[in-house]
């Protein structure tokens, strides 16, 4: 008998209950629909395709660009008894082999894979060996070219509908304008779509925006004034370090979290963080995904970002439990003015980018009609130091280099340290008692892993030496001696930047660019930068209620917790003002002028606090509505 999505959850996850929206999304997939999930960070997004994978025959095919939080996702289902593995950049292809190979003769109920592997012989090799039931596209914002992290590889999902035909497709995201949700679905061939939307609105978090001109001071009057876990992002490498060590001199316990340190680093200080055992983490974006920290009291931006969505989603990490919690941006006028050069630094000439292109190839000694598929250790400092490359200007090419499909840069792949066993068994007997320090080292591989003799196998050199009670710098050196007598081969660990690429190299004069596409891209942005500049400057409009508008979600009200709707309630303001204003913003109405500008102008003799005040309480009594087009309706 068929168990129920509500015993699923009960039996696996150990809930009671869903949240808002999950069973409608899950039974939409149960019935066979096309879907794509908005559901704000922390919304619960990961159940919605694991239940309903779990109530079907098959397996859910995940597709996800986060290395992070597949292997994260994968571990938490093992760890339920649930049948789980992951394909992501960094593997060999025999590793590859293995896991395709033991998913498809095996139970396996989630199949992880980042969206490049699709495109792989290999993969298309063992599509047809599994039996897959569902589609589930995380981050799906990054198949729209005209979104904020577009990755051409997700173009290339919709041709799995050719593969697959009738298995429906779950897409979801944290944040989608209305184009780029409708390009999602045109993008994934979705048939007759079912489209959820679940609130912008977050009562419990307070937005608050301050202009200051000594950072570090607000931070910290904001962390003594707020007890709690809190997040302060940063936009440089260099300022998460000298604001945490700012914060350590005033007694404020925090660390400093970026991708350019170790992944035993990162993940450490994730830990500690995670556990309180650190009360503040100072960042950049490359911390948060898929960190599910409930307690988040504060989260503090100490530079602007550079759009409404990625705010929207770092801002959201604080108070998913409902409590209250707040969400800071600070800025000075200098960002403002560098914000608006950003579009022109970040779409570089096509001159620059081909002189880019031709400086790695040649860092990288990478011959002409060559390189496809493979991975490349690209020090990008160690680059920019010998080629004399502005920094910036090398980033914004590889991120354009990437968005055309020719290779990707990934500063956080992690390929886990592998070993083999060289020799046969009755040589290694042999070795043994001639060499009985390393006895013990080999009995603890051999019993440990399985197939060491067939194949390279991820080991962990942490594990390894708990199971000896030593140190692991004491394994690690056992196993280069094992490794130069021959007895293994040993390949250490590397969490080195990588670059991918998707193409063979091609000549830098024969390096083309799609302009159009580049050009509307540079528009798009162009586009963001300006409406989170609206958002740092909106002066009595609620902030909560700007951000759920420009997500298309008409349909908020004013939050009365942000820092503009406690500015309108201390304005005050008697019955006979309200009267007399309400009747003003009806007559203005009842003319025809909707725009909010035209009306503010219209009303120019009224105090434009206490107008603000009567258009916030009008919506609030549901007698308009504030549109995306900025259009005040009456309703």
């Amino acid at each position: 008998m068929q168990k129920s999505p509500l015993d699923i959850l009960k039996q696996y996850f150990n809930h009671d209950a869903f949240r808002p929206l999950q069973e409608e999304i899950i039974q939409a997939v149960l019935e066979k629909n096309d879907a794509l999930a908005l559901l704000p960070t922390g919304g619960g997004k990961s159940l919605c395709f694991q239940v309903p994978a779990l109530a079907m025959e098959g397996m859910c095919l995940v597709i996800s660009p986060l290395i992070a939080l597949m292997k994260d996702q994968v571990e938490h289902l093992r760890k339920k008894g649930i049948t789980a593995f992951s394909i992501y950049s960094g593997m060999s292809r025999n590793e590859v082999i293995h896991t395709l190979r033991t998913a498809s003769e095996s139970n396996c109920k989630f199949l992880y894979v980042s969206p490049e592997r699709l495109e792989t012989n290999l993969f298309k090799e063992y599509l047809p060996a599994f039996y897959i039931n569902l589609i589930a596209v995380d981050e799906a914002h990054c198949i729209s070219q005209w979104g904020y992290d577009f990755r051409p590889p997700y173009l290339r999902i919709a041709a799995l509908r050719e593969e697959l035909p009738g298995v429906p497709i779950l897409a979801l995201t944290a944040s989608a304008t209305k184009e780029v949700q409708l390009d999602i679905c045109e993008k994934l061939k979705f048939r007759q779509p079912k489209i959820f939307k679940q609130s912008f609105e977050r009562p419990n978090l307070s937005y608050s925006v301050f202009e200051v001109e000594i950072k570090i001071n607000k931070i910290k009057e904001i962390l003594q004034n707020v007890a709690g876990s809190s997040i302060v992002y940063c936009k440089s490498r260099r300022n998460t370090k000298e604001i945490s060590d700012l914060l350590r001199m005033y007694s404020i316990q925090s660390d400093y979290y970026h991708a350019g340190l170790s992944n035993d680093e990162r993940n450490a200080k994730q830990e500690a963080w995670k556990k309180n055992e650190l009360r503040v983490i100072v960042c950049t974006n490359a911390f948060g995904m898929g960190i599910d920290k409930p307690d988040v009291r504060t989260v503090i931006h100490a530079d602007l970002t550079d759009c409404l969505e990625n705010y929207y989603q770092e801002a959201g990490r604080a108070g998913r439990d409902g409590k209250k919690a707040y969400a800071v941006l600070l800025f000075d006028k200098k960002e403002i003015i560098n914000l608006r050069s950003l579009p022109d630094q970040h779409f570089p000439h096509l001159q620059e980018i081909r002189l880019v292109y031709q400086s790695i190839m040649n860092y990288l000694q990478v011959a002409s009609g060559t390189g496809e598929g493979k991975y490349y250790d690209f020090d990008i400092a160690d680059f920019i130091k010998k080629f004399k490359l502005d920094g910036p200007l090398v980033v914004h090419v590889l991120r354009a280099l990437e968005q055309e499909g020719l290779l990707s840069f990934n500063e956080q792949v992690f390929i886990p340290s592998k070993m083999q066993f060289t020799t046969n068994k009755e040589i290694l007997y042999d070795f043994e008692k001639n060499n009985p320090a390393l006895e013990p080292l080999i009995k603890t591989l051999l019993r440990t892993y399985a197939g060491i003799f067939d194949q390279l196998v991820p080991i962990q050199e942490k594990n390894i030496a708990f199971l000896m009670y030593q140190k692991p710098t004491e394994t690690v050196e056992n196993l280069k001696r094992l490794h130069a007598f021959g007895i293994i081969q040993y390949v250490p660990q590397k969490d080195n930047p990588q670059i991918y690429f998707m193409q063979n190299r091609v000549k830098a004069e024969d390096l083309r660019i799609d302009m159009t596409g580049y050009k509307k891209r540079k528009e798009q942005y162009r586009k963001r930068i300006e409406n989170l500049i609206e958002y740092v400057g909106l002066d009595l409009l609620c902030r909560s209620q700007f951000i759920a508008n420009y997500f298309s979600d008409a349909e908020a009200k004013p939050c009365g917790v942000c820092d503009n709707c406690i500015k309108l309630k201390n304005i005050h303001l008697t019955q006979e003002e309200f009267e007399q204003i309400q009747q003003r913003i009806l007559h203005a109405i009842g003319s025809g002028i909707v725009e909010p500008k035209a009306l503010l102008q219209e009303l120019a003799s009224t105090n434009k606090q206490k107008l603000w005040k009567v258009i916030n309480h009008l919506q609030a009594e549901n007698k308009f509505t504030l549109g995306k087009a900025g259009l005040v309706e009456l309703l």
